[in-house]
């Protein structure tokens, strides 16, 4: 039959990225306390276009990821980049592995156990060498600093997220980057608390007030001091509670 994908276009343009997106696909995960952790990704795969194809084959995304079946992990990211750069005759290869991942947290007084999810990404770039980034957002509380000043009884408090993004040397465990950034914070937050504990996080976000510009200034100095890390994109956003609107700050590092 005939592969239109490989007809000749004439229109003389390139494309950056064309693919296969959201896609779910179970994954296999370093786990720190259990050794490994079993989850479903969702997964974009994308390759440059050279201006004289029409299109790409798309099933070759999804035949790739298969041969990979139930061994698709960080560790081997780059050599299914390079498959699919491969097999598609393409310059350049591009994943994103977007995830939950599970880590059992202890209430800060009771200890009690509670699980608590992490969405996470692995993003992976291959053009002449493979690049990954790891990305987690941290669910935190913020109390506002404003707030506690001008207040004779309390100050607002909220939910907000920790949105970080590495670059790295070697291995990174996941559970190492979120242990970094969610102190950062006026306090975590945990999937079970006693009445023992929410006493305790309470008075101890009253004692930690943060803005988002705080927070950010926290994690930077945090991961400027790492050994491993070579780069990364911070982002904090604030739930606010008695605003309508949310409070958001960013800011990146590069490394020369």
């Amino acid at each position: 039959m005939r592969d239109v994908q490989s007809d000749y276009d004439f229109r003389n343009v390139n494309i950056d990225k064309v693919g296969v997106k959201n896609l779910h696909y179970p994954i296999l995960l370093s786990d720190k306390a259990h050794k490994q952790q079993h989850t479903v990704a969702r997964i974009n795969m994308y390759v440059n276009l050279p201006h004289n194809f029409r299109g790409t084959h798309m099933s070759r995304f999804i035949e790739i990821l298969n041969r990979f079946h139930r061994e698709i992990a960080v560790q081997n990211i780059g050599t299914i980049l390079k498959t699919m750069k491969r097999d598609l005759n393409a310059e350049s290869a591009h994943i994103e592995m977007e995830f939950p991942y599970f880590i059992e947290k202890k209430a800060p007084v009771s200890g009690a156990v509670g699980l608590m999810d992490y969405q996470c990404r692995f993003i992976g770039d291959l053009t002449d060498k493979v690049k990954i980034i790891l990305g987690v957002k941290v669910p935190i509380t913020t109390l506002c600093p404003c707030s506690k000043e001008i207040v004779e009884k309390g100050a607002h408090n909220q939910r907000g997220e920790i949105r970080v993004y590495i670059r790295f040397r070697g291995f990174f465990w996941i559970e190492d980057l979120i242990e970094l950034v969610e102190n950062c914070a006026s306090s975590p937050v945990y999937s079970l608390l006693k009445r023992e504990d929410e006493k305790y996080v309470t008075e101890h976000a009253y004692q930690n007030p943060v803005f988002v510009e705080d927070v950010v200034r926290n994690v930077a100095l945090k991961l400027d001091s790492h050994p491993d890390i070579t780069w990364y994109k911070v982002e904090t956003e604030s739930y606010e509670s008695i605003h309508n609107h949310d409070a958001f700050a960013s800011l990146e590092k590069r490394y020369k």
